[in-house]
C-alpha cells in the first residue's frame, strides 16, 4: 500500500481512467450530501486562514488488475462517492465558464478545466472519460460531460449536476473563490499493490465521510472485490444483477437485508440480527471455505427467487400464489426461513404441488389459530427455524402434521374446541386480523373472488350505545348487557357498501331496504337474511354458522394415533451414525429403564427435539444440541448445554465443568440415578432447551 496526502486537483491531473467497478453500489449522495460538501468549499473559499480542507480517501487498486492500456486504467475501492460529487461540481464550472465565455486567474478556461480534471483529450471512446461510473450512472454522467442528452438517466447524477449548476449560477463569490476552494481540498490517495495488499480487508477498515454502506453493498463487494474483471462481471450479470432488480433494485435496502437473515437463518439453523447480517454472513463464507463465490451466488440467485415468489407473491400457480398471499395477510415473517425450504423442495419435486398447498395451508391455519386464541407469538421465530427438521421427506404432510399437533404450551396448535370457543367470543372488530377473516369467510368455496375492500364492516345491532327504542325492544329486557358482550363479535358483525343508509336503523329496515341484507350479493349476509328479528340467539346462531365454517378453512389436522406412531418411531431412529442403544456399554438393566423414562419426558419438552447416537454420547437437539447424555454404571451422565452462571439449581445437584475435558457440551453437568429424581432433572434440562432456543 503507498499512502500520500495530496491536493484534490492535481490527484485528478494527468492521463487516468478511475473506474467504478461494476460490484460497487451506484452513486448515492442526495441534495444533503452536495449542500454539505458546498457549504464546506465555500467556508475555505472565503476565509484566506483556513488553507487546506480535507476531504477523505480514495483507495484504488493500482496494478495487477487492469488491462494493458495507454491510459492507467485504475478500479476504485472506495471514495466513488466524494470523486463522483467533485467531478460533477467541476462539469458544472466548466460549463459556467463556457457560457459566459469566462476564464479564471491564471489563464484557466473552461478547455483547460475539462482537459485538467474531466477527460482524457487525446483519447477516444471510454478512454476519453476520465471517470466511469457502474452501469447505471455511467451513460448520464457521459452523456453530461460530452454535451449531449443521456440514453438513459440516473437520477443522482442528473440531479446533482443541476443542483452545483443552479448554486454557480446564485453564488455569491466569484468563480476565481470557487476554484481558490476547490483548489484547498486535501485527501489522502491510497494505491494498493494487489499482490500484497487485501482490498476487502482495507476497505472495511476505512471510516467513510460520505453515506453508510447498506447490509447489500457490503455483502456484495466482499463477495465480488477480489475476482479477475471478467469473472467480476460475469458473476455480477449472471446472479448479482437480478438479485437487486428482484428487489426494486435495491431501493429499499430494508427488504434484501430481511432476504439475507431469512437465508442465513436457512443455512446456519439460527436467527441472525437484522443489523448484524454483513458480519454473520462472512462468518458463515468463513465456515464453509469449500465454496466457491460462483456456487454462493448462484444459491443466494435460487433462494431469492423462491424469497420474491413468497414475499411479493409472484408465484406463477395462483392456487400457490393465493395460499400464500393468506400467509402474507397474517404478516407472519418469522415463516419465511421455513417456507423457503419447503420452497426448494417443491422446486426440487420433492414435494407435490398438492402437498405444498396443503403445507401453506397448514402454515396459515396454525398461525390464524394461534392468533384467534390469543397465543403468545414470541416462540413463533424458534419454531418455524426448527420446523424443518421435524419434516420426513418421505411423509411430509404427514410429519409436518404430527410435529405441529404434538406441540404444547405456548407452541401448540389450538384445537377445534378451543379455536371455536375463542372465536366465538372474540372482539373481532378490534382484531388486528379482522378484514382477512372475514375476507376468508366471504370468498372459500367462490370462484368469483368478492374484493372486500370495497365494503365497510357493518354491526347489524348498531354500535350506539344510545339504543333506539326499536333496538332496545328488539334485543330485550337485558339489551344493555347483550350489546355490551356481543357487539363486537363475529356473529354481529358483517359487510356492506350501504353503511350510512344502514346507520342505526331498525334490523327491519336494515333486511328490506335497497342494498339491505336481504339483498345483498354476499354470503356473509345470508344467515341475517334469514332472520326475522335480532337478538341474543340471532348473534349466537349466526356465529354457531361461521364458526363452524371457520374450522374448516383453518382446519386442524387429522392426525390418526397409527401416523403418529409411525412419524415418532421412524424420528427415534438415528440411521445416519451407525450407533444404536445397544452400542453403549451400561446401557443395560436399571440405566435403560432410566433413560427410557427420561427420553420419553425431554421428548415431551417440544416436537422439534429429536435423538442422535454418537461415539461418546446420545445428543438430543433441537436447534443444536440442549443436553448429551452418557451411560454410566447405575447412572446417566447428563451434560447441560449452558453456561454455569445460567443455570438456576436450588438443590445444588449441577457442577461447574467449565474448561474442564468432558464428553459432551455445555458446561454444566448432572447425573441422574433414580426415577424419582426425574422431575427435578427435567426442570434443568428444560433450562437448557431454553437457553439455546434463545441464543
Amino acid at each position: 500500500m503507498k499512502a500520500n496526502e495530496t491536493n484534490l486537483l492535481k490527484f485528478l491531473q494527468g492521463s487516468k481512467q478511475f473506474i467504478i467497478p461494476i460490484y460497487q453500489r451506484k452513486y448515492s449522495w442526495d441534495i444533503k450530501q452536495c449542500e454539505q460538501l458546498w457549504q464546506d468549499i465555500e467556508r475555505v473559499a472565503l476565509n484566506e486562514d483556513i488553507k487546506a480542507h480535507f476531504i477523505g480517501s480514495v483507495v484504488y487498486v493500482e496494478r495487477g488488475i487492469y488491462n494493458v492500456s495507454a491510459v492507467p486504467q485504475l478500479l476504485v475501492i472506495d471514495g466513488q462517492q466524494r470523486l463522483t460529487t467533485l467531478s460533477l461540481m467541476l462539469l458544472a464550472l466548466h460549463n459556467s465558464l463556457r457560457e459566459r465565455s469566462e476564464s479564471i486567474s491564471g489563464g484557466i478556461t473552461s478547455k483547460k478545466l475539462k482537459n485538467y480534471y474531466l477527460v482524457n483529450s487525446d483519447e477516444e471512446g471510454e478512454l476519453y472519460h476520465r471517470l466511469i461510473l457502474t452501469k447505471s450512472d455511467k451513460e448520464t454522467l457521459m452523456a453530461l460531460i460530452e454535451d449531449r442528452i443521456p440514453q438513459e438517466v440516473a437520477v443522482n447524477v442528473q440531479r446533482n449536476y443541476e443542483y452545483f449548476v443552479g448554486k454557480i449560477q446564485s453564488m455569491k463569490m466569484s468563480m476565481d473563490d470557487l476554484y481558490q476552494g476547490l483548489s484547498k481540498l486535501i485527501m489522502v490517495d491510497i494505491a494498493l499493490d494487489r499482490e500484497n495488499d487485501n482490498p476487502q480487508l482495507i476497505f472495511e477498515s476505512l471510516n467513510s465521510t460520505g453515506l453508510d454502506l447498506s447490509q447489500a453493498d457490503l455483502i456484495r463487494n466482499y463477495l465480488l472485490m477480489g475476482l479477475e474483471p471478467k469473472v467480476q462481471e460475469d458473476l455480477y450479470n449472471r446472479y448479482w444483477l437480478p438479485i437487486e432488480k428482484r428487489f426494486g433494485n435495491l431501493s429499499d435496502a430494508k427488504v434484501f437485508d430481511r432476504f439475507m437473515r431469512d437465508y442465513l437463518t436457512v443455512k446456519t439453523e439460527r436467527i441472525p440480527n437484522i443489523r448484524n447480517i454483513y458480519q454473520d454472513f462472512k462468518e458463515y463464507i468463513m465456515q464453509h471455505d469449500d465454496l466457491d463465490i460462483s456456487d454462493i451466488l448462484k444459491d443466494m440467485h435460487l433462494y431469492s427467487n423462491y424469497y420474491s415468489n413468497i414475499v411479493f407473491l409472484q408465484e406463477p400457480n395462483p392456487n400457490l400464489n393465493e395460499a400464500l398471499k393468506n400467509i402474507d395477510a397474517l404478516k407472519v415473517d418469522v415463516s419465511h426461513p421455513f417456507l423457503l425450504q419447503v420452497y426448494k423442495d417443491y422446486d426440487e419435486k420433492i414435494l407435490s404441488e398438492t402437498d405444498f398447498l396443503t403445507v401453506l395451508r397448514l402454515v396459515e391455519s396454525y398461525v390464524f389459530r394461534r392468533a384467534i386464541c390469543g397465543v403468545p407469538t414470541n416462540s413463533l421465530n424458534k419454531t418455524f427455524v426448527t420446523l424443518i427438521k421435524e419434516i420426513n421427506k418421505d411423509l411430509y404432510v404427514e410429519s409436518l402434521e404430527v410435529a405441529l399437533v404434538q406441540k404444547t404450551s405456548y407452541r401448540r396448535f389450538p384445537d377445534d374446541a378451543e379455536f371455536m370457543r375463542e372465536l366465538q367470543v372474540k372482539d373481532v372488530y378490534n382484531f388486528r386480523n379482522r378484514n382477512y377473516l372475514l375476507r376468508r369467510l366471504e370468498n372459500s368455496g367462490r370462484k368469483e373472488i368478492i374484493d372486500i375492500d370495497a365494503y365497510t364492516i357493518e354491526h347489524i345491532m348498531p354500535q350506539n350505545e344510545d339504543l333506539s327504542d326499536d333496538w332496545q325492544k328488539e334485543l330485550g329486557e337485558n339489551w344493555k348487557a347483550l350489546h355490551e358482550n356481543l357487539l363486537h363479535t363475529i356473529g354481529n358483525l358483517t359487510l356492506t357498501r350501504y353503511n350510512s343508509e344502514l346507520s342505526d336503523k331498525p334490523f327491519s329496515y336494515k333486511k328490506t331496504v335497497e342494498g339491505g341484507f336481504n339483498d345483498s350479493p354476499l354470503r356473509l349476509n345470508r344467515s341475517v337474511a334469514r332472520q326475522t328479528v335480532w337478538n341474543k340467539q340471532s348473534i349466537e346462531k349466526r356465529a354457531n354458522v361461521l364458526v363452524e365454517k371457520a374450522r374448516t378453512i383453518w382446519f386442524y389436522p387429522n392426525v390418526t394415533e397409527e401416523m403418529k406412531n409411525i412419524i415418532l418411531d421412524t424420528k427415534k431412529k438415528s440411521p445416519k451414525s451407525g450407533y444404536t442403544l445397544e452400542s453403549y456399554e451400561h446401557m443395560n438393566g436399571a440405566t435403560r429403564d432410566l433413560y427410557e423414562e427420561l427420553r420419553k419426558r425431554i421428548e415431551n419438552i417440544d416436537s422439534s427435539v429429536r435423538v442422535e447416537y454418537t461415539k461418546l454420547y446420545i445428543a438430543f437437539k433441537s436447534i443444536t444440541n440442549f443436553a448429551d447424555i452418557i451411560p454410566q454404571k447405575g447412572k446417566l451422565r447428563i451434560s447441560l448445554n449452558l453456561p454455569y452462571n445460567e443455570i438456576n439449581d436450588p438443590m445444588q445437584r449441577c457442577r461447574d465443568v467449565t474448561n474442564i475435558g468432558r464428553w459432551g457440551n455445555g458446561d454444566v453437568e448432572v447425573s441422574l440415578k433414580i426415577v424419582d429424581e426425574l422431575p427435578y432433572i427435567i426442570t434443568l434440562i428444560q433450562q437448557a432447551f431454553d437457553y439455546q432456543m434463545e441464543k
